[in-house]
Protein backbone atom coordinates (compact mmCIF):
# COMPACT_ATOMS: atom_id res chain seq x y z
CA UNK A 1 0.00 0.00 0.00
CA UNK A 2 2.72 2.48 0.59
CA UNK A 3 4.19 2.09 -3.07
CA UNK A 4 0.59 3.18 -3.94
CA UNK A 5 0.11 6.15 -1.78
CA UNK A 6 3.80 6.93 -2.80
CA UNK A 7 2.73 6.93 -6.64
CA UNK A 8 -0.25 9.19 -5.95
CA UNK A 9 2.05 11.32 -4.30
CA UNK A 10 3.83 12.00 -7.59
CA UNK A 11 0.90 13.30 -9.00
CA UNK A 12 0.97 16.09 -6.32
CA UNK A 13 4.39 17.22 -5.87
CA UNK A 14 4.86 18.85 -9.36
CA UNK A 15 2.05 21.34 -7.98
CA UNK A 16 3.85 21.50 -5.06
CA UNK A 17 7.57 22.05 -5.93
CA UNK A 18 5.81 24.78 -8.41
CA UNK A 19 5.85 27.11 -5.05
CA UNK A 20 8.51 26.10 -3.12
CA UNK A 21 7.37 23.35 -1.53
CA UNK A 22 7.06 19.41 -1.03
CA UNK A 23 5.66 16.26 0.73
CA UNK A 24 7.78 13.29 2.43
CA UNK A 25 5.61 10.21 2.80
CA UNK A 26 6.44 9.10 6.50
CA UNK A 27 4.07 6.15 7.30
CA UNK A 28 1.04 3.93 5.88
CA UNK A 29 -0.20 2.92 9.38
CA UNK A 30 -2.09 -1.05 8.56
CA UNK A 31 -5.35 0.72 9.96
CA UNK A 32 -4.89 3.29 6.54
CA UNK A 33 -3.47 6.34 7.90
CA UNK A 34 -1.03 8.22 6.10
CA UNK A 35 1.32 10.60 7.64
CA UNK A 36 2.55 12.88 5.96
CA UNK A 37 5.68 15.94 6.21
CA UNK A 38 5.05 18.94 4.28
CA UNK A 39 8.22 20.51 3.85
CA UNK A 40 9.67 24.01 2.46
CA UNK A 41 7.45 26.75 2.05
CA UNK A 42 4.11 24.04 2.18
CA UNK A 43 5.17 23.54 6.12
CA UNK A 44 4.70 27.03 6.95
CA UNK A 45 2.06 27.76 4.64
CA UNK A 46 -1.54 29.22 5.59
CA UNK A 47 -3.27 27.42 3.05
CA UNK A 48 -1.50 23.60 4.61
CA UNK A 49 -4.68 22.31 5.85
CA UNK A 50 -6.23 23.08 2.80
CA UNK A 51 -3.75 21.77 0.71
CA UNK A 52 -3.68 18.65 2.76
CA UNK A 53 -7.68 17.66 3.26
CA UNK A 54 -8.56 19.38 -0.48
CA UNK A 55 -5.71 18.27 -2.31
CA UNK A 56 -3.53 15.49 -1.38
CA UNK A 57 -5.56 13.54 0.62
CA UNK A 58 -8.81 13.30 -2.34
CA UNK A 59 -6.02 12.43 -4.56
CA UNK A 60 -4.36 9.92 -2.52
CA UNK A 61 -8.70 8.22 -1.49
CA UNK A 62 -8.89 8.61 -5.24
CA UNK A 63 -6.06 6.19 -5.98
CA UNK A 64 -5.95 3.85 -2.73
CA UNK A 65 -9.39 3.77 -1.45
CA UNK A 66 -8.35 1.77 1.53
CA UNK A 67 -6.53 5.04 3.27
CA UNK A 68 -9.08 6.60 5.69
CA UNK A 69 -7.24 10.05 6.45
CA UNK A 70 -4.14 11.72 5.80
CA UNK A 71 -1.93 13.70 8.32
CA UNK A 72 0.63 15.52 8.80
CA UNK A 73 3.14 15.54 11.60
Amino acid sequence: MKERVEKALEKVRPMLQADGGNVELVEVTADGIVKLRLKGSCGCCPMSSMTLKMGIERIIKEDVPEIKEVIAI
